[in-house]
């Protein structure tokens, strides 16, 4: 029998435990952690939704910020002026925190739970208030120089990016440093009610009003459009780490939708679907560990996306 050396040029690594991810995905290795035995990490699966906690309180039109385990919602709607509520999620529960200055809906989001940006959105009307939160509290700091409602939002409480949104020139874009928001390059396709994940030198925006397909990556300076999502969609959530990296959920298309599609950086893939269909929902996450809140018609349900490479015992017998 050929040694998987000579086949490859290195030996078996040797590691103690399962080890998953992108970096070991199609690697053969040694697990020594007691039971001495061969392992191989698989591609990744489709991944699936699975039920969380309910929101403390019931809303759709919602910001987000953080991660599945440690996540944060926002704002929202009811009532008809937007909600000025805020909740933490520690991955089981939702518990009830301190209130935006400013109550609004569909307001842009960037960060996480202990360090998150809420941006623009409408109470009685557009705004271009941007408040930090802390983990505690929330506070007002300079404001949008474009007011907006439902922009998309991302980057980090010190480096976030303001696109697009409801507002005369809809392709206008800004970028926060921390201290004030600067105009940058506009989109190519202007649009609202759309998201936006990543970073401020690498992001992505998808869908948007009319049930747009188009997408469109963010290198800190200019917008690149890439490859539409399958289903055109507005009013979704999304949940990613870069431009290469994002996940889009739920939303208005043609109706409301459960449909779940996976960016790798070149293409959109359809994986395993929301358990029940809504729109104007609330995301944030990873690709792999996405969290779903609140819409219509289901605005106090929580759903939870995992997507995993599975990790396969080799049988040498």
């Amino acid at each position: 029998m050929t040694a998987f050396k000579t086949i490859k040029g290195v030996p078996v690594k040797t590691i103690s435990g399962d080890r998953a991810g992108a970096s070991f995905e199609g690697q053969l290795y040694y697990d020594s952690d007691g039971v001495g035995i061969f392992k191989f990490v698989g591609a990744l699966a489709a991944g699936t939704w699975a039920s969380g906690g309910n929101l403390a309180t019931a809303r759709r039109s919602a910001g987000g910020a953080g991660t599945q385990g440690a996540g944060l919602a926002f704002g929202g709607f009811p009532p008809s002026g937007g909600n000025a509520s805020s909740e933490e999620y520690n991955g089981t529960a939702w518990t009830e925190g301190n209130n935006l200055n400013t109550a609004r809906r569909k307001p842009g989001q960037a960060g996480i739970q202990t360090a998150a940006l809420a941006f623009g959105g409408s109470s009685t009307e557009r705004t271009g208030v941007n408040e930090s939160y802390n983990g505690t509290s929330w506070t007002e700091l300079a404001d949008l120089n474009t007011v907006r409602a439902a922009p998309a939002g991302f980057g980090i409480s010190t480096a976030a990016v303001c696109s697009g949104g409801d507002n005369p020139n809809n392709t206008a874009s800004e970028e926060w440093n921390g201290t004030s928001w600067a105009e940058g390059n506009n989109l190519n396709t202007g649009r609202n009610e759309f998201q936006g994940t990543g970073i401020l030198t690498s992001g992505i925006v998808a869908g948007g009003g009319n049930s747009i397909a188009n997408a469109e990556t963010y290198n800190g300076t200019s917008y690149t459009e890439v490859s539409d999502l399958n289903t055109g969609r507005y009013a979704h959530g999304a949940s990613g780490t870069s431009s290469s990296d994002s996940l889009v959920f739920g939303g208005y298309g043609t109706d409301v939708t459960v449909n779940t599609e996976s960016w790798n950086g070149s293409s959109w893939t359809e994986v395993n679907n929301l358990a029940v269909a809504r729109s104007d929902i609330g995301g944030t996450g990873t690709t792999s560990l996405a969290l779903a809140f609140g819409g219509a018609p289901t605005p106090a349900a929580t759903e939870e996306f995992t997507q995993a490479h599975p990790i396969k015992t080799i049988d040498l017998s």
